[in-house]
């Protein structure tokens, strides 16, 4: 199998996860800037809403097959939030070290017991003629009260998992692929490719 695919990110952390999941089958995964392509706005009212709008966006650009991520972090105690604003939770030019602070200021009363939190992943994979589809994966897991680890990105430090006793930084990464939410949503993408 030898396919070219067209992230639709920017984000080194998703290429490295992703393009490290999809190596073994042969598929070649550029980041839509190495292409010229920029960041569209992110209007989705949901994950799979912002999913679909970067991998029509990537495609409508290069003419290329597309795969786009939304993924972000649900905190049961603020209600799911930051959801779909994960990315920018501390602000529009902020970055992960500070959305983990502002998570931990809001977290700062609420008891371990009620840190219940996700990690959520929506990919679309557009290949015309064929329709846009979905796939997706959820990883269930804590806020810490403190970070703890220094692998992965965004609020992995914080991503506490009881069954494992540490966070998802502190994973191995090919543990941590395999585990993740992105690496549930690869895995049910994986299966959809080899049936084509």
């Amino acid at each position: 199998m030898n396919h070219r695919l067209v992230l639709a990110s920017s984000n080194p952390g998703k290429l490295a996860e992703l393009g490290a999941l999809l190596e073994p089958l042969g598929i070649e995964l550029l980041a839509q800037s190495a292409l010229g392509v920029p960041a569209p706005e992110e209007t989705g009212a949901d994950f799979a809403g912002n999913a679909l709008l970067k991998a029509r966006h990537a495609h409508q650009h290069t003419g290329l097959s597309a795969l786009a991520d939304d993924s972000g972090l649900e905190v049961d105690a603020l209600g799911g939030a930051p959801g779909v604003y994960s990315a920018r939770y501390a602000g529009p030019q902020a970055d992960a070290q500070q959305n983990n602070l502002r998570l931990l200021r809001e977290l700062d009363a609420v008891p371990r017991a009620r840190r219940t939190a996700r990690f959520r992943c929506v990919i679309a994979w557009l290949a015309p003629p064929a329709p846009a589809a979905l796939f997706e994966g959820s990883w269930e897991g804590c806020i810490a009260e403190r970070p703890q680890g220094a692998g992965g990105f965004g609020y992995d430090s914080l991503f506490y998992l009881p069954d494992l006793g540490c966070t998802s930084a502190e994973l191995p990464a090919a543990q941590k692929n395999r585990l993740s939410h992105r690496g549930q949503a690869v895995a049910a993408f994986v299966h959809a490719l080899r049936q084509r």
